[in-house]
């Protein structure tokens, strides 16, 4: 597959179906070049013509271009320190099944025997390839170092690739779930935006002229430890009132539980300040105003004005809107562009589907030096 044939497929994998005429202005191309670029990708089965449709322009109708619907299937799978999400997927990275399961034993051996049976799991027939995204520093498959798992220099990518006899692309998670809202997601058609997503964790992703940026920086959990509140908690690393403190699931949930004098999980912690629980709803009101200020520091210092939050601790959101977007607010000139905050509430699914998304993308860099 040539570079404009490739490109010719991303947009119709990202944005399609697209008629001619859309593709031609996309693309910049004549429709005579068009033409010749779409004719090997519908050979191969790859591309589709639906059926014709009235564009407003003159001549007859356009036949829309879309991604053939068997294109096969993908499976992505974020894995944590005690557990695995998986999901297969379409080649749009859209949702077909999902299965869950612990991981006791963190060795690599033992994780990797995980991970096949998810594969078994949710099914290898017309299987492209699988995706895998944890937290760490992750460079062709190797994991540098993943701290939550205890692991350095472990080649996880050629030892998934035995195990299951398909193509895997390992990645850092943050920069899969970005790549996943670049290309299928609330960053599609945009020229650049800000990830950030809350959990066990806070992450920070980075999309600049519409690609991830990929610095050792942006895969080591810099933005971690911003500081966001001069009296607020201590994190682990002894940094107080950083974006860690303020914004992990273990943090608000501990401060919780010091306060009620018991044990609180994050999703009781969430539901108490819902229903108005004075100190549940302060440390959740806390999280939000130290959210908006991360959101605006981090506008103010990428120049992007789209925000997407994601994460298995987004349902802070809901619950602290107001305390946010003014946060937002004070942390930003007045002439500065409106910041739009696009949520994704699907929790580890969104993780998971990131993964696939780079098994995806994998998937068509291998289609484009095939040929």
């Amino acid at each position: 597959m040539s570079d404009n044939e490739a490109a010719l497929a991303r947009a119709v994998l990202i944005h399609g179906p697209l008629s001619r005429r859309e593709l031609t202005t996309r693309l910049g191309l004549s429709p005579a070049s068009l033409t010749r670029l779409a004719k090997p990708l519908l050979d191969s089965g790859l591309l589709v013509e639906l059926d014709d449709i009235a564009d407003g322009s003159i001549g007859r109708p356009s036949r829309p271009l879309d991604i053939a619907p068997n294109s096969g299937c993908f499976i992505g799978m974020k894995l944590t320190g005690d557990g695995l999400y998986a999901v297969r997927t379409d080649i749009r990275a859209d949702l077909l099944a999902e299965h869950e399961r612990p991981i006791p034993d963190r060795d690599p051996d033992a994780v990797v025997g995980e991970v096949a049976a998810a594969v078994t799991a949710l099914g290898a027939d017309g299987l492209v390839g699988v995706g895998l995204g944890l937290g760490g520093n992750v460079h062709d498959g190797v994991v540098r170092h993943a701290p939550f798992l205890g692991w350095g220099e472990v080649d996880l990518g050629a030892r998934l690739e035995q195990a299951i006899g398909a193509p895997v692309t390992v990645e850092n998670d943050l920069v899969a779930l970005t790549e996943a809202e670049r290309w299928f997601g609330a960053g599609r058609g945009l020229p650049g935006f800000i990830t950030i997503t809350i959990g066990a964790g806070v992450g920070y992703g980075l999309v600049v002229g519409g690609q991830v940026v990929r610095t050792l920086d942006a895969i080591v959990g810099t933005g971690g430890h911003l500081p966001l509140d001069p009296y607020g908690p201590l994190c682990s690393e002894g940094h107080r009132g950083c974006s860690q403190a303020m914004l992990s699931s273990g943090s608000i949930a501990a401060q919780v539980s010091a306060a009620l004098g018991r044990p609180v999980d994050y999703d009781e912690t969430l539901r108490l300040a819902s229903a108005g629980e004075p100190a549940a709803r302060a440390v959740v009101a806390g999280a939000g105003i130290a959210l908006g200020r991360m959101i605006a520091l981090a506008a103010n210092l990428s120049l992007q004005a789209d925000v997407v939050l994601a994460g298995e601790g987004i349902g802070l959101f809901a619950l602290a809107e107001t305390e946010i977007r003014d946060a937002i607010r004070a942390g930003r000139s007045a002439d500065a562009a409106e910041i739009t905050i696009h949520v994704d509430e699907t929790g580890f699914r969104a993780w998971a589907r990131g993964a696939a998304a780079v098994a995806i993308q994998s998937a068509m860099a291998r289609m484009q030096g095939a040929r």
